[in-house]
């Protein structure tokens, strides 16, 4: 703004201000958000297994009952045989889920359990996003 008037210069600078503001505001992602994620939230998030949707929701289905079947699982997820094996077996290796294979009417039945490490783990994850929705909400009221 070289070369124009202070107040030109002033208004200039606090509207662009204010339009980088709204613009956070509008994204979902105020500054406070940012701190929250450059202090290695998401990072955490990402080295728990569980933020992608599929797992997300088998933990949260296994927290709310006791065991669940694959074919109850794969009802409630909507999902496919496939894309829900591998999100549990990565579940089972990282130790959040426990796996019983069996037979019903000899047919096969494979039932899911969330183990302790597990619940702690959905527990950490809900803790972090509670974090950082409230970081959003108070960018969103600041702006």
């Amino acid at each position: 703004m070289e070369g124009a008037s202070p107040e030109y210069a002033r208004q200039r600078s606090c509207e662009v201000a204010d339009g980088e503001r709204a613009r956070e505001a509008r994204d979902g992602v105020g500054l406070a958000l940012r701190h929250h994620l450059a202090a290695g939230i998401r990072e955490r998030l990402l080295a728990d297994g569980i933020p992608e949707r599929i797992r997300l929701g088998i933990v949260a289905a296994l927290a709310a009952n006791d065991t669940l079947s694959f074919a109850d699982l794969k009802d409630i997820l909507r999902t496919t045989d496939g894309n829900l094996s591998v999100h549990a077996r990565k579940l089972e290796e990282a130790g959040y889920v426990r796996v019983t294979k069996g037979f019903e009417d000899r047919k096969p039945k494979t039932e899911y359990r969330l183990t302790a490490k597990g619940r702690r783990a959905l527990e950490s994850y809900l803790a972090q996003m509670e974090q950082i929705l409230s970081a959003a909400r108070e960018a969103l009221e600041r702006s």
